[in-house]
């Protein structure tokens, strides 16, 4: 008896410390995009600054420009490394994956 209660007690500290590794791991991800952001909008902002002291009027970024520019970002980065062709390819694969997902089957040319 107490050794299956000692191996269920250890089972359920392992999975218990998966899922633990999991979110913090997701939390890692959401962090970085945070950081990518802000320090996407601290370099826009610097730039803006320089730009009221020249007397030009403030120009804020709109979240669609946002993600432009940190989708540039994250193709520069991909471009650099190396695996940008990797990644466009998977890219193409899964649109394709999708664009026939959802074509129409084909119909019987008679009966309808």
């Amino acid at each position: 008896m107490q050794w299956d209660q000692l191996a269920s007690d250890n089972l359920s500290i392992s999975v218990d410390s998966s899922n633990g590794n999991n979110l913090q791991d997701k939390q890692l991800k959401s962090h970085s995009q945070k950081n990518v952001e802000s320090e996407i909008l601290r370099e826009h902002i610097k730039k803006e600054r320089e730009a009221a002291k020249a007397g030009k009027r403030p120009y804020y970024l709109k979240k669609s420009e946002l993600r432009e520019r940190k989708l540039m970002n994250k193709y520069n980065e991909l471009k650099e490394a190396g695996k940008l062709d990797a990644f466009m390819e998977r890219r193409r694969k899964k649109n394709a994956s999708k664009d026939h997902r959802f074509m129409p089957y084909r119909r019987n040319g008679h009966g309808a």
